[in-house]
């Protein structure tokens, strides 16, 4: 049986004996991530204050958490567009979700977004989250991955997965 050994507003921390042994395990909120495409084939991603981070700036696609009472996870990726970078999608599809369980928990749904228009919602991390707006070509994405001047987390998987759908790497 799992013991809760520690709940927050983000991560909940549990243990639970088996054969002998002690297993930790962490749950981490359920999240979307978004890789809106211009006309022109320019994959979006934010400069976002991270105020927790070192450094506390981060290029990174459009994200958020998945919060199931404002629907799907397609709406609450549609709506974290219309936060972060004041636009909107009429096709967005999923391109995969990632369930990891184990040590730790959650699942993260990413999405491609074509066919953007002009749709602002506020932000609700304040107006002053998102410092840029930055459009990469998927040559150059990639690119700033290699040269580890994008930093490496879950959102790195969705790019590679992004770069294969586009055609840019190899099966």
């Amino acid at each position: 049986m799992e013991n809760e050994i520690y709940v927050g507003k983000i991560i909940k921390v549990t243990e639970e004996m088996i054969n002998g042994i002690t297993w930790e395990r962490a749950y981490l909120p359920n999240g979307v991530i978004v890789f809106p495409i211009t006309g022109d084939g320019k994959i979006i991603l934010v400069k976002e204050k991270r105020p927790h981070e070192n450094p506390p700036l981060r290029i990174k696609p459009v994200s958020g958490i998945l919060e199931t009472s404002l629907g799907s996870p397609e709406e609450n990726a549609k709506r974290e567009m219309q936060e972060e970078i004041g636009l909107n999608s009429n096709r967005i599809e999923l391109l995969w979700t990632l369930k990891s369980s184990g040590t730790v928990n959650n699942e993260q749904h990413f999405f491609v977004a074509r066919e953007l228009f002009p749709s602002k919602l506020p932000n609700p991390d304040g107006e002053d989250t998102i410092q840029e707006i930055l459009e990469f070509s998927p040559n150059e994405l990639l690119e700033l991955l290699l040269q580890d001047k994008l930093k490496w987390s879950m959102s790195t998987l969705g790019i590679f997965r992004l770069l294969q759908h586009l055609g840019h790497l190899s099966k």
